[in-house]
């Protein structure tokens, strides 16, 4: 099969699409012919080795943890799945042709691979972030970097619970913001006092790593109601960095439910095949993206 793998840390360009043995499921896992898989920042952090001390990986490595695809093999303990079943879900080196995966959850009627591969970490993320933050129903919560996949989830699943949110993002994101339900502002010179303009802050989350955890234990007065899933450094300065994987499962039937009633939709904003991956995660740290991007094989 083919495989997106690299033997190096690097840039972009140390992907290269390459022969591999085909993986199998193990008990408790599912393996999919892949029809799509999510890009994630943390696919190229990975990649540069941004995370050797939290998320080691042996080299050479396959890339990309999101897939949706179709069941073709069915690992031992497994129940409520069946070979042919459309599903999304987590695994590792999803950039290929086939995939192991360790959770999972059946695609939701209507929904295209391309749009279902971009649900798995980013639905994850934000509920998991939201969480640790502690922000509560009538509460405002400041969202740096808001229009990325994280940004759009955490948008939409608060303003579900009743939260008040403020985005900040690029000049050409500051409509796609609003229509999520957030109160918009771009970043740039002078962006704390818009966003002071736009109410009280009582949590922030850093979904960049854009060097802003200090404005945002500023506006929120407390470090501790302060989050970054992207600054290694955001301890340095009291606040938090969160980047251990919570309950997928359980994020999984909960993009479930939020899709079937209409209370989340991340679009896909462009897709690359499997050999232009290097050019998916050059776009993907260039920034200023709008929902997700996905590989389609």
């Amino acid at each position: 099969m083919k495989r997106v793998s690299f033997a190096e840390f690097g840039g972009p360009d140390v992907l290269h699409l390459m022969d591999a043995e085909e993986p199998h499921a193990g008990p408790g896992q599912i393996r999919v012919a892949v029809r799509a898989a999510g890009v994630n920042p943390v696919d190229w952090r990975i990649r540069e080795g941004q995370f050797q001390q939290v998320r080691p990986v042996a080299l050479p490595a396959g890339v990309g943890q999101d897939a949706a695809g179709v069941v073709d093999e069915v690992g031992a303990g497994v129940e409520g799945v069946e070979v042919g079943d459309r599903v999304f879900g987590r695994g590792s080196a999803t950039y290929a042709e086939y995939a192991v995966l360790a959770a999972w959850a059946r695609m939701p009627g209507g929904l295209t691979f391309e749009e279902a591969a971009g649900y798995p970490s980013v639905v994850e993320t934000a509920l998991r972030v939201i969480e640790q933050v502690g922000v509560r129903p009538g509460e405002t919560l400041l969202v740096s970097g808001a229009s990325g996949g994280v940004g759009s989830a955490v948008l939409q699943i608060a303003r579900d619970r009743g939260i008040t949110v403020i985005g900040t993002a690029g000049a050409a994101n500051q409509e796609y913001l609003r229509g999520l339900g957030a109160l918009a502002t771009t970043y740039g010179e002078g962006w704390v006092g818009r966003v002071r303009g736009l109410g009280r802050v009582d949590a922030a989350l850093d979904l960049a790593g854009s060097g802003v955890i200090r404005e945002l234990v500023d506006l929120t007065g407390d470090p501790g109601k302060v989050i970054s899933i992207a600054d290694l450094g955001a301890p340095d300065l009291g606040a938090r960095f969160s980047g251990v994987t919570g309950d997928v499962p359980k994020a999984l039937a909960e993009a479930v439910g939020l899709i079937e009633r209409g209370g989340l939709h991340i679009p896909v904003e462009k897709t690359y095949a499997l050999a232009d991956a290097a050019a998916a995660h050059a776009d993907s740290q260039a920034g200023h993206t709008r929902g997700r991007r996905a590989i389609v094989v």
